[in-house]
Protein backbone atom coordinates (compact mmCIF):
# COMPACT_ATOMS: atom_id res chain seq x y z
CA UNK A 1 0.00 0.00 0.00
CA UNK A 2 1.31 3.39 -0.79
CA UNK A 3 -0.16 6.35 1.21
CA UNK A 4 -0.55 9.56 -0.53
CA UNK A 5 -0.41 13.61 1.13
CA UNK A 6 -0.46 16.54 -0.73
CA UNK A 7 1.79 19.37 0.45
CA UNK A 8 3.24 22.15 -1.47
CA UNK A 9 6.90 23.35 -2.87
CA UNK A 10 7.74 27.40 -3.38
CA UNK A 11 9.28 28.16 -6.27
CA UNK A 12 9.44 32.61 -5.52
CA UNK A 13 6.15 32.88 -4.36
CA UNK A 14 4.42 30.25 -6.21
CA UNK A 15 2.92 26.81 -4.38
CA UNK A 16 3.60 23.93 -6.18
CA UNK A 17 1.85 20.74 -5.80
CA UNK A 18 3.85 18.17 -4.67
CA UNK A 19 2.55 14.46 -3.94
CA UNK A 20 3.94 12.74 -0.87
CA UNK A 21 4.10 9.14 -1.48
CA UNK A 22 4.79 6.75 1.72
CA UNK A 23 5.62 2.96 1.30
CA UNK A 24 6.31 0.48 4.23
CA UNK A 25 7.65 -2.81 2.44
CA UNK A 26 9.29 -5.59 3.47
CA UNK A 27 13.31 -5.36 3.55
CA UNK A 28 16.25 -4.44 5.31
CA UNK A 29 15.53 -1.28 7.56
CA UNK A 30 15.56 1.92 6.29
CA UNK A 31 14.04 5.64 6.04
CA UNK A 32 14.47 6.66 2.68
CA UNK A 33 13.87 10.17 1.19
CA UNK A 34 14.18 10.68 -2.48
CA UNK A 35 12.64 13.07 -5.06
CA UNK A 36 15.52 15.81 -4.90
CA UNK A 37 15.08 16.86 -0.84
CA UNK A 38 17.20 19.22 0.60
CA UNK A 39 19.25 18.91 3.66
CA UNK A 40 16.33 20.10 5.46
CA UNK A 41 14.09 17.36 3.94
CA UNK A 42 16.47 14.92 4.30
CA UNK A 43 16.49 15.42 7.96
CA UNK A 44 13.13 14.95 8.16
CA UNK A 45 13.28 11.43 8.62
CA UNK A 46 14.95 11.84 12.33
CA UNK A 47 12.34 14.62 13.20
CA UNK A 48 9.45 12.33 11.79
CA UNK A 49 10.68 9.31 13.88
CA UNK A 50 11.72 11.04 16.87
CA UNK A 51 8.21 12.87 17.08
CA UNK A 52 6.36 9.34 16.57
CA UNK A 53 7.96 7.53 19.20
CA UNK A 54 7.05 10.84 22.02
CA UNK A 55 3.58 10.10 20.89
CA UNK A 56 3.75 6.09 21.39
CA UNK A 57 4.44 5.56 17.95
CA UNK A 58 7.22 3.41 17.19
CA UNK A 59 8.54 2.54 13.14
CA UNK A 60 8.44 -0.46 12.19
CA UNK A 61 11.51 -3.12 11.26
CA UNK A 62 10.61 -2.36 7.98
CA UNK A 63 11.87 -0.56 4.13
CA UNK A 64 10.43 3.05 4.32
CA UNK A 65 10.43 4.42 1.01
CA UNK A 66 9.56 8.26 0.97
CA UNK A 67 9.02 9.95 -2.81
CA UNK A 68 8.31 13.29 -3.12
CA UNK A 69 6.63 13.84 -6.66
CA UNK A 70 7.27 15.24 -8.93
CA UNK A 71 10.73 13.94 -8.46
CA UNK A 72 12.40 16.59 -10.87
CA UNK A 73 11.58 19.68 -8.67
CA UNK A 74 13.39 20.85 -6.24
CA UNK A 75 11.92 20.39 -2.54
CA UNK A 76 13.53 22.53 0.10
CA UNK A 77 12.05 23.22 3.60
CA UNK A 78 10.97 21.76 7.17
CA UNK A 79 7.37 22.12 6.09
CA UNK A 80 7.19 18.37 4.34
CA UNK A 81 8.00 17.19 8.18
CA UNK A 82 3.98 17.11 9.13
CA UNK A 83 2.55 15.27 5.57
CA UNK A 84 6.05 12.47 5.69
CA UNK A 85 4.32 11.93 9.53
CA UNK A 86 0.93 11.56 8.41
CA UNK A 87 1.72 9.55 5.17
CA UNK A 88 3.17 6.97 7.64
CA UNK A 89 0.22 6.99 10.32
CA UNK A 90 -2.03 6.18 7.13
CA UNK A 91 0.51 3.37 5.91
CA UNK A 92 0.20 2.02 9.57
CA UNK A 93 -3.54 2.35 9.69
CA UNK A 94 -3.40 4.62 12.39
CA UNK A 95 -5.71 7.08 10.06
CA UNK A 96 -7.78 6.93 7.48
CA UNK A 97 -6.50 8.05 3.82
CA UNK A 98 -9.59 9.50 3.14
CA UNK A 99 -9.75 12.04 6.02
CA UNK A 100 -6.51 13.40 4.24
CA UNK A 101 -8.03 13.36 0.36
CA UNK A 102 -9.20 16.70 0.91
CA UNK A 103 -6.44 19.09 2.79
CA UNK A 104 -3.12 20.29 2.07
CA UNK A 105 -0.64 19.75 4.49
CA UNK A 106 2.29 21.74 5.49
CA UNK A 107 4.61 21.92 8.96
CA UNK A 108 7.83 21.26 11.06
CA UNK A 109 7.63 18.80 13.85
CA UNK A 110 9.37 18.93 17.03
CA UNK A 111 10.86 15.94 18.51
CA UNK A 112 8.02 15.66 21.46
CA UNK A 113 5.25 15.50 19.36
CA UNK A 114 4.71 19.62 19.06
CA UNK A 115 3.88 21.01 15.26
CA UNK A 116 5.80 24.40 14.89
CA UNK A 117 5.12 27.40 12.66
CA UNK A 118 6.50 27.23 9.03
CA UNK A 119 7.10 30.14 6.32
CA UNK A 120 4.90 29.68 3.50
CA UNK A 121 1.64 29.51 5.17
CA UNK A 122 -0.23 32.50 3.37
CA UNK A 123 0.87 31.41 -0.27
CA UNK A 124 0.06 27.83 0.66
CA UNK A 125 -2.87 28.58 1.70
CA UNK A 126 -4.11 30.30 -1.44
CA UNK A 127 -3.20 27.84 -3.62
CA UNK A 128 -4.95 24.74 -1.72
CA UNK A 129 -8.00 27.41 -1.81
CA UNK A 130 -7.75 27.64 -5.74
CA UNK A 131 -7.93 23.96 -5.70
CA UNK A 132 -11.06 23.63 -3.75
CA UNK A 133 -9.15 21.76 -0.74
CA UNK A 134 -8.79 22.98 2.99
CA UNK A 135 -4.96 23.06 4.64
CA UNK A 136 -3.47 21.97 7.42
CA UNK A 137 -0.77 23.70 9.30
CA UNK A 138 0.74 24.73 12.53
CA UNK A 139 -1.63 26.33 14.96
CA UNK A 140 0.90 29.64 15.36
CA UNK A 141 0.19 29.96 11.19
CA UNK A 142 -3.37 29.39 11.36
CA UNK A 143 -5.20 32.96 11.27
CA UNK A 144 -2.66 33.23 8.74
CA UNK A 145 -3.89 30.88 6.88
CA UNK A 146 -7.49 31.73 7.42
CA UNK A 147 -6.80 35.30 5.91
CA UNK A 148 -6.76 33.38 1.80
CA UNK A 149 -10.67 33.22 2.86
CA UNK A 150 -11.74 29.76 2.47
CA UNK A 151 -15.13 29.08 1.30
CA UNK A 152 -17.80 26.61 2.05
CA UNK A 153 -16.75 24.07 -0.72
CA UNK A 154 -13.11 23.73 1.02
CA UNK A 155 -12.33 22.12 3.96
CA UNK A 156 -11.13 25.13 5.77
CA UNK A 157 -8.10 25.55 7.93
CA UNK A 158 -6.79 23.09 10.40
CA UNK A 159 -4.56 24.41 12.70
CA UNK A 160 -3.20 22.03 15.61
CA UNK A 161 -0.41 22.73 18.54
CA UNK A 162 0.61 18.95 18.20
CA UNK A 163 0.31 15.53 15.99
CA UNK A 164 -2.11 14.22 19.05
CA UNK A 165 -4.61 17.05 18.69
CA UNK A 166 -4.42 16.31 14.62
CA UNK A 167 -4.97 12.48 15.09
CA UNK A 168 -7.95 13.02 17.53
CA UNK A 169 -9.47 15.44 15.28
CA UNK A 170 -9.35 13.28 12.41
CA UNK A 171 -10.17 10.73 14.72
CA UNK A 172 -13.67 13.05 15.96
CA UNK A 173 -12.82 12.56 19.41
CA UNK A 174 -11.29 16.35 19.79
CA UNK A 175 -12.39 18.64 17.23
CA UNK A 176 -10.54 22.01 16.63
CA UNK A 177 -12.11 24.88 16.09
CA UNK A 178 -11.32 26.51 12.81
CA UNK A 179 -8.82 29.99 13.51
CA UNK A 180 -10.07 33.11 12.52
CA UNK A 181 -8.54 35.01 9.87
CA UNK A 182 -5.39 37.32 10.83
CA UNK A 183 -6.23 40.68 11.48
CA UNK A 184 -4.46 43.52 10.29
CA UNK A 185 -2.51 45.55 13.73
CA UNK A 186 -4.01 48.25 15.61
CA UNK A 187 -2.34 51.24 13.49
CA UNK A 188 -2.85 53.09 16.76
CA UNK A 189 -1.32 50.63 19.07
CA UNK A 190 1.97 50.54 17.16
CA UNK A 191 4.95 53.10 17.81
CA UNK A 192 4.42 55.98 15.98
CA UNK A 193 6.26 57.17 12.82
CA UNK A 194 9.01 60.53 12.85
CA UNK A 195 7.23 63.63 12.02
CA UNK A 196 8.58 66.15 9.58
CA UNK A 197 8.06 68.15 12.66
CA UNK A 198 11.30 67.24 13.98
CA UNK A 199 13.08 68.70 10.84
CA UNK A 200 14.25 72.23 10.98
CA UNK A 201 15.21 74.16 8.14
CA UNK A 202 15.63 72.09 4.76
CA UNK A 203 12.75 72.96 3.02
CA UNK A 204 13.27 72.57 -0.26
CA UNK A 205 14.48 68.91 0.77
CA UNK A 206 10.93 68.62 2.11
CA UNK A 207 9.13 69.55 -0.69
CA UNK A 208 10.86 67.24 -2.79
CA UNK A 209 10.10 64.36 -0.19
CA UNK A 210 6.12 65.42 -0.63
CA UNK A 211 6.44 65.41 -4.27
CA UNK A 212 8.45 61.80 -4.47
CA UNK A 213 5.68 60.54 -1.80
CA UNK A 214 2.95 62.08 -4.29
CA UNK A 215 4.10 60.47 -7.32
CA UNK A 216 6.03 57.24 -6.05
CA UNK A 217 8.86 58.77 -7.05
CA UNK A 218 12.80 57.78 -6.58
CA UNK A 219 14.77 60.21 -4.89
CA UNK A 220 18.63 60.98 -4.65
CA UNK A 221 19.71 63.46 -1.65
CA UNK A 222 23.46 64.58 -1.37
CA UNK A 223 24.64 66.62 1.22
CA UNK A 224 27.45 66.66 3.52
CA UNK A 225 27.00 64.54 6.72
CA UNK A 226 24.46 65.89 9.64
CA UNK A 227 22.67 67.44 6.87
CA UNK A 228 19.34 65.54 7.72
CA UNK A 229 19.38 63.16 5.07
CA UNK A 230 18.67 60.10 6.88
CA UNK A 231 15.47 62.02 8.97
CA UNK A 232 14.06 62.98 5.97
CA UNK A 233 14.25 59.33 4.53
CA UNK A 234 12.86 58.13 7.94
CA UNK A 235 9.79 60.43 7.58
CA UNK A 236 8.65 59.72 4.48
CA UNK A 237 6.45 56.63 5.84
CA UNK A 238 4.60 58.68 7.54
CA UNK A 239 3.42 60.79 4.57
CA UNK A 240 2.77 57.84 2.85
CA UNK A 241 -1.06 56.75 2.09
CA UNK A 242 -1.56 53.07 3.96
CA UNK A 243 -1.22 50.13 1.80
CA UNK A 244 -4.35 49.02 -0.66
CA UNK A 245 -5.86 45.61 -0.23
CA UNK A 246 -3.88 43.95 -3.03
CA UNK A 247 -0.72 46.20 -2.06
CA UNK A 248 -1.19 44.41 1.45
CA UNK A 249 -2.28 41.10 -0.13
CA UNK A 250 1.30 41.39 -2.03
CA UNK A 251 3.70 42.18 0.84
CA UNK A 252 2.18 39.57 3.19
CA UNK A 253 2.53 36.89 0.41
CA UNK A 254 6.41 38.02 0.46
CA UNK A 255 6.65 38.55 4.33
CA UNK A 256 5.29 34.76 4.56
CA UNK A 257 8.05 33.41 2.09
CA UNK A 258 10.64 35.06 4.04
CA UNK A 259 9.19 33.55 7.93
CA UNK A 260 7.76 37.25 8.91
CA UNK A 261 4.32 37.54 9.04
CA UNK A 262 2.95 34.94 11.38
CA UNK A 263 1.93 36.61 14.89
CA UNK A 264 3.85 34.07 16.91
CA UNK A 265 7.04 35.87 15.18
CA UNK A 266 9.16 39.40 16.14
CA UNK A 267 6.96 41.64 13.31
CA UNK A 268 4.81 39.31 12.53
CA UNK A 269 1.38 40.19 11.89
CA UNK A 270 -0.76 42.38 8.94
CA UNK A 271 0.31 45.93 8.82
CA UNK A 272 -1.59 48.53 6.55
CA UNK A 273 1.78 50.69 6.57
CA UNK A 274 4.26 50.94 3.88
CA UNK A 275 7.27 48.36 4.72
CA UNK A 276 10.69 50.30 4.92
CA UNK A 277 13.56 48.60 4.52
CA UNK A 278 17.03 50.05 5.22
CA UNK A 279 19.82 47.40 4.12
CA UNK A 280 23.57 48.31 5.25
CA UNK A 281 25.67 49.69 2.50
CA UNK A 282 27.53 45.86 3.24
CA UNK A 283 25.12 44.18 2.08
CA UNK A 284 25.43 41.17 -0.52
CA UNK A 285 23.31 40.90 -3.92
CA UNK A 286 21.33 38.29 -2.39
CA UNK A 287 20.62 39.93 0.28
CA UNK A 288 19.96 43.02 -2.16
CA UNK A 289 18.05 41.34 -4.84
CA UNK A 290 17.56 37.58 -3.29
CA UNK A 291 18.78 34.34 -4.30
CA UNK A 292 21.13 31.86 -1.99
CA UNK A 293 21.19 28.24 -1.22
CA UNK A 294 17.39 28.55 -0.97
CA UNK A 295 16.34 31.40 -3.07
CA UNK A 296 14.51 33.85 -0.75
CA UNK A 297 13.03 37.23 -0.97
CA UNK A 298 15.78 40.39 -1.44
CA UNK A 299 15.10 43.44 0.32
CA UNK A 300 14.32 44.89 -3.04
CA UNK A 301 10.95 42.59 -2.70
CA UNK A 302 10.79 43.07 1.13
CA UNK A 303 10.29 46.63 0.41
CA UNK A 304 7.98 45.83 -2.45
CA UNK A 305 4.80 48.86 -2.23
CA UNK A 306 7.14 50.66 0.28
CA UNK A 307 10.48 52.16 0.76
CA UNK A 308 14.14 50.95 -0.12
CA UNK A 309 16.27 53.40 1.36
CA UNK A 310 19.99 53.14 0.82
CA UNK A 311 22.31 55.08 2.89
CA UNK A 312 25.72 56.65 2.07
CA UNK A 313 25.01 55.30 -1.49
CA UNK A 314 28.63 54.86 -3.21
CA UNK A 315 29.39 52.59 -0.53
CA UNK A 316 27.42 49.91 -2.20
CA UNK A 317 29.55 47.47 -4.59
CA UNK A 318 28.69 48.89 -7.68
CA UNK A 319 28.24 45.68 -9.16
CA UNK A 320 25.24 45.56 -6.12
CA UNK A 321 24.37 49.05 -7.30
CA UNK A 322 23.55 48.00 -11.04
CA UNK A 323 21.73 44.95 -10.27
CA UNK A 324 19.05 47.82 -9.09
CA UNK A 325 18.82 48.59 -12.79
CA UNK A 326 16.01 45.87 -13.80
CA UNK A 327 13.97 45.82 -10.75
CA UNK A 328 13.25 49.83 -10.90
CA UNK A 329 12.35 49.61 -14.43
CA UNK A 330 10.15 46.20 -14.31
CA UNK A 331 9.13 46.44 -10.86
CA UNK A 332 10.12 42.38 -10.72
CA UNK A 333 13.71 40.74 -9.31
CA UNK A 334 14.52 37.87 -11.53
CA UNK A 335 16.49 35.50 -9.82
CA UNK A 336 18.18 33.17 -12.84
CA UNK A 337 19.20 29.30 -11.81
CA UNK A 338 20.06 26.59 -14.03
CA UNK A 339 17.24 24.92 -13.65
CA UNK A 340 14.52 27.60 -13.28
CA UNK A 341 13.78 31.21 -13.02
CA UNK A 342 12.48 32.87 -9.57
CA UNK A 343 10.50 35.79 -10.15
CA UNK A 344 9.18 38.24 -6.68
CA UNK A 345 7.61 41.58 -7.08
CA UNK A 346 9.67 43.99 -6.59
CA UNK A 347 7.50 47.59 -6.92
CA UNK A 348 9.76 49.95 -4.31
CA UNK A 349 10.53 53.56 -4.05
CA UNK A 350 14.04 54.33 -4.18
CA UNK A 351 15.43 56.49 -1.62
CA UNK A 352 19.17 57.17 -1.77
CA UNK A 353 21.67 59.51 0.09
CA UNK A 354 25.07 60.17 -0.62
CA UNK A 355 27.70 62.90 1.10
CA UNK A 356 29.47 64.38 -1.99
CA UNK A 357 33.07 62.98 -1.51
CA UNK A 358 34.40 60.23 0.60
CA UNK A 359 34.98 63.17 3.51
CA UNK A 360 31.21 64.63 3.16
CA UNK A 361 32.96 68.42 3.17
CA UNK A 362 33.72 68.86 -0.94
CA UNK A 363 31.33 71.56 -1.03
CA UNK A 364 33.17 73.72 2.49
CA UNK A 365 36.99 74.75 1.03
CA UNK A 366 37.34 75.58 4.62
CA UNK A 367 36.81 71.93 5.70
CA UNK A 368 36.66 69.91 2.82
CA UNK A 369 40.63 67.56 2.11
CA UNK A 370 43.21 68.12 0.57
CA UNK A 371 41.97 65.79 -2.66
CA UNK A 372 39.23 67.96 -3.73
CA UNK A 373 38.27 67.85 -6.51
CA UNK A 374 39.94 64.05 -7.28
CA UNK A 375 38.25 62.48 -4.67
CA UNK A 376 35.09 63.91 -6.14
CA UNK A 377 35.47 62.25 -8.99
CA UNK A 378 36.73 59.18 -7.68
CA UNK A 379 33.75 58.80 -5.01
CA UNK A 380 31.40 59.35 -7.88
CA UNK A 381 32.02 56.75 -10.35
CA UNK A 382 30.96 53.96 -8.37
CA UNK A 383 27.47 55.20 -9.27
CA UNK A 384 26.81 54.23 -13.25
CA UNK A 385 25.21 56.79 -15.99
CA UNK A 386 22.35 54.63 -16.26
CA UNK A 387 21.80 54.10 -12.50
CA UNK A 388 21.17 57.53 -12.08
CA UNK A 389 19.24 58.19 -14.96
CA UNK A 390 16.47 56.06 -13.17
CA UNK A 391 16.16 58.42 -10.78
CA UNK A 392 13.86 60.93 -10.94
CA UNK A 393 14.45 63.80 -8.32
CA UNK A 394 17.73 64.34 -7.40
CA UNK A 395 17.65 67.22 -4.57
CA UNK A 396 20.75 69.08 -2.56
CA UNK A 397 20.45 69.06 1.38
CA UNK A 398 22.40 71.60 2.67
CA UNK A 399 24.09 71.62 5.99
CA UNK A 400 21.89 72.64 9.09
CA UNK A 401 23.29 75.88 10.44
CA UNK A 402 22.64 76.42 14.54
CA UNK A 403 20.39 79.36 13.52
CA UNK A 404 18.33 76.51 12.18
CA UNK A 405 18.50 74.74 15.17
CA UNK A 406 17.09 77.04 17.00
CA UNK A 407 13.47 77.44 15.37
CA UNK A 408 10.72 76.71 16.68
CA UNK A 409 9.21 73.25 15.82
CA UNK A 410 7.65 73.56 12.04
CA UNK A 411 3.64 74.28 12.26
CA UNK A 412 3.07 71.78 9.58
CA UNK A 413 3.88 68.11 10.20
CA UNK A 414 3.42 64.69 8.53
CA UNK A 415 -0.32 64.83 9.39
CA UNK A 416 -0.87 67.71 6.92
CA UNK A 417 1.29 66.93 4.22
CA UNK A 418 0.33 63.07 4.60
CA UNK A 419 -3.75 64.80 3.16
CA UNK A 420 -1.95 66.45 0.30
CA UNK A 421 -0.01 63.42 -0.49
CA UNK A 422 -3.45 61.31 -0.35
CA UNK A 423 -5.43 63.64 -2.44
CA UNK A 424 -3.03 63.62 -5.10
CA UNK A 425 -2.81 60.00 -5.34
CA UNK A 426 -6.20 59.55 -5.12
CA UNK A 427 -6.33 62.00 -8.41
CA UNK A 428 -3.54 59.82 -9.83
CA UNK A 429 -5.84 56.86 -9.58
CA UNK A 430 -8.96 58.01 -10.45
CA UNK A 431 -7.60 59.35 -13.92
CA UNK A 432 -5.32 56.58 -14.70
CA UNK A 433 -8.67 53.80 -13.97
CA UNK A 434 -10.12 55.86 -16.65
CA UNK A 435 -7.78 55.22 -19.20
CA UNK A 436 -7.30 51.66 -18.56
CA UNK A 437 -11.14 51.02 -18.29
CA UNK A 438 -11.51 47.74 -20.33
CA UNK A 439 -7.48 46.25 -19.78
CA UNK A 440 -5.74 44.49 -17.23
CA UNK A 441 -3.53 47.54 -16.22
CA UNK A 442 -1.95 48.18 -13.20
CA UNK A 443 -0.91 51.43 -13.01
CA UNK A 444 -1.57 54.19 -10.16
CA UNK A 445 0.65 56.45 -9.57
CA UNK A 446 2.79 58.97 -12.11
CA UNK A 447 5.96 57.12 -11.22
CA UNK A 448 4.51 54.20 -13.01
CA UNK A 449 3.36 55.46 -16.07
CA UNK A 450 5.04 55.56 -19.53
CA UNK A 451 4.83 55.34 -22.96
CA UNK A 452 0.70 56.81 -24.42
CA UNK A 453 -0.35 56.50 -21.13
CA UNK A 454 2.04 58.89 -20.27
CA UNK A 455 1.94 61.44 -22.60
CA UNK A 456 -1.76 61.73 -22.75
CA UNK A 457 -1.72 62.20 -18.68
CA UNK A 458 0.59 64.97 -18.37
CA UNK A 459 -1.28 66.75 -20.72
CA UNK A 460 1.36 69.71 -21.42
CA UNK A 461 0.27 73.68 -21.89
CA UNK A 462 2.15 74.87 -25.20
CA UNK A 463 4.53 77.17 -22.71
CA UNK A 464 5.39 74.05 -20.96
CA UNK A 465 6.25 71.80 -24.23
CA UNK A 466 8.69 75.03 -24.81
CA UNK A 467 10.12 74.86 -22.25
CA UNK A 468 11.13 71.49 -22.13
CA UNK A 469 11.85 71.22 -25.40
CA UNK A 470 14.38 73.93 -24.58
CA UNK A 471 15.96 72.28 -21.64
CA UNK A 472 16.50 68.69 -23.56
CA UNK A 473 17.99 70.50 -26.11
CA UNK A 474 20.71 72.49 -24.02
CA UNK A 475 20.78 69.66 -20.97
CA UNK A 476 20.88 66.70 -23.27
CA UNK A 477 17.89 64.56 -21.67
CA UNK A 478 18.02 60.88 -22.46
CA UNK A 479 14.76 59.48 -23.28
CA UNK A 480 14.18 57.99 -20.28
CA UNK A 481 15.31 61.71 -18.33
CA UNK A 482 12.45 63.23 -20.67
CA UNK A 483 9.69 61.05 -19.45
CA UNK A 484 11.01 60.97 -15.92
CA UNK A 485 10.48 64.72 -15.84
CA UNK A 486 7.01 64.51 -17.17
CA UNK A 487 6.21 61.75 -14.80
CA UNK A 488 7.26 64.70 -11.93
CA UNK A 489 6.19 67.53 -13.59
CA UNK A 490 2.28 65.68 -13.66
CA UNK A 491 2.94 65.08 -9.80
CA UNK A 492 3.19 68.76 -9.08
CA UNK A 493 0.23 69.28 -11.47
CA UNK A 494 -1.72 66.96 -9.04
CA UNK A 495 -0.61 68.78 -5.99
CA UNK A 496 -2.01 72.03 -7.29
CA UNK A 497 -4.95 69.78 -8.27
CA UNK A 498 -4.19 71.32 -12.53
CA UNK A 499 -5.94 69.05 -14.86
CA UNK A 500 -3.47 70.44 -17.43
CA UNK A 501 0.62 70.64 -16.58
CA UNK A 502 2.09 74.39 -16.65
CA UNK A 503 5.22 75.73 -17.89
CA UNK A 504 5.81 76.03 -13.83
CA UNK A 505 5.51 72.42 -13.26
CA UNK A 506 8.05 71.93 -15.84
CA UNK A 507 10.24 74.18 -14.67
CA UNK A 508 10.15 73.11 -11.04
CA UNK A 509 10.41 69.50 -12.44
CA UNK A 510 13.63 70.21 -14.74
CA UNK A 511 15.39 71.37 -11.35
CA UNK A 512 15.10 68.72 -9.24
CA UNK A 513 16.71 66.74 -12.51
CA UNK A 514 19.65 69.33 -12.52
CA UNK A 515 20.11 69.61 -8.77
CA UNK A 516 22.44 66.58 -8.81
CA UNK A 517 24.68 68.19 -10.97
CA UNK A 518 25.04 70.94 -9.21
CA UNK A 519 25.56 69.46 -5.72
CA UNK A 520 28.29 66.56 -7.47
CA UNK A 521 29.79 69.15 -10.18
CA UNK A 522 30.28 72.43 -8.73
CA UNK A 523 33.00 71.52 -5.97
CA UNK A 524 34.81 69.66 -9.11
Amino acid sequence: MVAHIETVAFLGLEAKPVDVQVQISAGLPTFTIVGLPDKAVGESRERVRAALTAIGLGLPPKRITVNLAPADLPKEGSHFDLPIALGLLVALDVISASDLDRFVVLGELSLDGAITGVAGTLPAAMAANARGRGLICPAVCGAEAAWAGFGDATAGVVAPATIVQLINHLKGSQLLTEPKPLAPKDEDALPSLPDMKDIKGQESAKRALEVAAAGGHNMLMVGPPGAGKSMLAARLPGILPPLTPREMLDTSRIASISGELAPGLPGGGLSQRRPYRAPHHSASMAALIGGGLRVKPGEVSLAHAGVLFLDELPEFPRQVLDSLRQPIETGEAVIARANSHVTFPARFQLIAAMNPCRCGHAGDMTRACARVPKCVLAYQAKLSGPLIDRIDIHIEVPPVSARDLGLPPAAEGSAEVALRVAAARARQEARYEAAQAGTDGMVRINAHADGELLQTSAALEDTARNLLMEAADRTGLTARGYHRVLRVARTLADLDSAETTSRLHVAEALSYRAQTGRALGAVA
